[in-house]
């Protein structure tokens, strides 16, 4: 973002601060149409015309909606992987299926004859 000119940065920022506004006022129960374009009309107008004066500020801006963003989109995915594996059965520690134990049996090692486990 450092090196992009103040106009598209405040064009990034006006559809990040969009895109949050949207999942609050969702999660809120106030949606609409014409609110969502009435903000997004009057934050781009705001940005637009302070772009120059405001460039270091939508950097910073950028980057931590860029963060939060990518954070969340991570634990979604990791979430949503974990519900289809318990959807499907899938159980990633079993390797093999044994029918009379729930453990795996782990191969005893020629090395080593100290079998205490820490």
């Amino acid at each position: 973002m450092e090196l992009s000119s103040p106009r598209f940065k405040a064009a990034a920022v006006t559809a990040g601060i969009s895109f949050w506004f949207t999942i609050i006022s969702i999660t809120i129960g106030v949606f609409s149409y014409e609110l969502l374009l009435s903000f997004v009309v009057s934050i781009a107008v705001v940005t637009q015309i302070f772009a120059v004066k405001l460039s270091k500020g939508l950097d910073l801006f950028a980057i931590i909606n860029t963060k939060i963003f990518l954070g969340l989109l991570f634990i979604f995915v990791i979430s949503l992987y974990g519900l289809i594996f318990k959807l499907l059965h899938i159980d990633l520690l079993r390797l093999k299926k044994q029918d009379n134990t729930y453990w795996l049996e782990i191969p005893k090692s020629q090395l080593s004859e100290n079998n205490n486990q820490f």
